[in-house]
């Protein structure tokens, strides 16, 4: 009996069963398949064996790269990038205006672009929000939003008008609108900037935490007695929301979330809701 199913794809050479005459004896050719199937043919007595895959093997995989680590500091290009940005003014204040924002404060880590390239092809002004560790402060990577003048992102980059930089670790990542040195006993946090700026009209200083699982995440700090969150009204949001409060709570901090309609909170002493919970009610 042929024995077969141990060896790989290719071509082999092989004892043949009939007329074998040892081990070192390999007058019978096999072609193992792809899909698992196997021919046979002896080049000394013609006898011959097949199997269409009856006993399919999956063919071995490729060996897997292995992935580079991120980068925990920002990259030379993004702080070439960080350098070329400017001051918020032009375009930049019209977007944020035009989204019922709060315009941060000159030494915050939110900047613009005038005309930034996109991975899509398109070139045109955007905000870009320094990245920097929650509790270290040291830049990390770069989060850019492209925008328009009426407030809205251009049509052409549909859901992809926001973008980090990729290959860097975001983890413990937060933009700083306001400076550490405004922030005293209390905190305002969103997951977006424009939320986090429509925050500011009710409550500042504001930070943004980027995403939903960086808000869920945010680790209480010391000092802040006081902390509001800006809920975005979507399942996520809601529970990164949850997850955040309560973290803080347990903690002894006084927390509030927003609840609102839209996800943008416009001017909050009119357009929404503050709860205050012991946690997330």
């Amino acid at each position: 009996m042929l024995a077969w199913e141990h060896l790989e794809i290719g071509g082999h050479r092989v004892t043949c069963p009939d007329c074998g005459r040892g081990a070192r004896d390999r007058t019978m050719g096999i072609t193992i398949k792809p899909d698992g199937g196997m021919v046979a043919h002896c080049f000394r007595c013609g006898a011959t064996c097949s199997d269409r895959g009856q006993h399919r093997r999956s063919a071995p995989l490729p060996p897997s790269r292995p992935h580079a680590p991120k980068r925990t500091d920002l990259s030379g290009w993004g702080r070439d990038l960080w350098a070329a940005c400017r001051r918020l003014d032009g375009v930049a204040i019209d977007y944020l205006l035009a989204r019922n924002c709060v315009i941060p404060p000159a030494d915050g880590d939110l900047r613009w672009h005038p005309a930034l390239p996109h991975p899509a092809g398109h070139v045109g002004p955007a905000l870009v929000g320094l990245i920097t560790d929650v509790r270290t402060g040291k830049p990390q990577s770069l989060h850019r939003t492209w925008i328009t003048s009426d407030g809205t992102k251009p049509a052409a980059l549909g859901g992809s008008a926001r973008r980090v930089l990729g290959g860097h670790e975001l983890r413990n990542g937060v933009i700083r609108l306001w400076p550490d040195e405004a922030v005293t006993t209390g905190l305002g946090v969103a997951e977006g900037i424009e939320t986090a700026l429509s925050l500011a009209w009710g409550h500042a200083p504001v930070w943004a935490l980027i995403d939903a699982g960086h808000l869920a995440k945010f680790p209480p700090l010391a000092g802040i007695e006081s902390l509001v969150i800006a809920c975005d009204n979507d399942p996520a949001g809601i529970a990164a929301a949850r997850a955040c409060s309560a973290r803080w709570a347990e903690r002894g901090v006084e927390v509030f979330v927003t609840r609102q309609e839209a996800n943008d909170l416009g001017r909050v002493n009119t357009n929404s809701d503050c709860v205050h919970c012991g946690g997330y009610s």
